[in-house]
């Protein structure tokens, strides 16, 4: 490639650029804190509680909220491919993550949480703008007491299976509510 054709690359006609607005995080934790887990992920898909930031960055909303199970949507934007016109595997990686980690929130108790010990994925085929709605289905495989198994699918809009995911998370603060917990229990009454 030549100076000039490089020099080209830079031109203003080609430069885009995107405007992500968020709320800030701590505000919105405090505020879900006295819900459960499926309260706190119901109020986020019905607007009463802001997405978390990188859910804006990157453009996904959830969609489904079932208890054990959470389906996130996005539509794919440029601004996630990657030099070769794909969209860059990261992309697949948050959102699975996301619902995986979410697909857990729904059965905890206010209070308790859980965090990525490992994520391993699997990419079966490309994803691209060209992919229509993306979605990305998290679910519960055991839940246990200090730590839970997920699985995950990314689907394109066509339902093909694009990213096939497993992940193991550690429970931080109280007990699940599958493992005893009445409603009326606060996490440090668990049994």
């Amino acid at each position: 490639m030549t100076a000039a054709e490089t020099t080209d690359l830079h031109s203003s006609d080609l430069l885009r650029n995107r405007v992500v607005e968020w709320q800030a995080p701590g505000p919105v934790a405090k505020a879900a804190m006295p819900m459960s887990g499926i309260e706190a992920m119901r109020a986020i898909r019905d607007g009463r509680l802001p997405p978390p930031p990188m859910a804006k960055l990157i453009g996904f909303r959830m969609a489904v909220v079932e208890p054990e199970r959470i389906v996130m949507e996005l539509e794919p934007h440029e601004s996630l491919e990657n030099t070769i016109g794909l969209l860059h595997g990261a992309t697949a990686a948050a959102l699975l993550d996301t619902a995986m980690g979410c697909a857990i929130s729904t059965v905890l108790p206010a209070g308790q949480t859980s965090v990525t010990l490992d994520l391993k994925l699997t990419y079966l085929r490309p994803l691209s703008v060209r992919s229509g709605t993306i979605s990305a289905e998290g679910r519960v495989i055991k839940l246990g007491r200090q730590t839970s198994y997920t699985e995950g699918f990314v689907r394109d809009g066509k339902g093909s299976l694009a990213v096939h995911a497993t992940a193991t998370f550690s429970m931080l603060g109280g007990e699940p509510k599958t493992l005893g917990n009445s409603r009326d229990q606060t996490p440090n009454e668990t049994k």
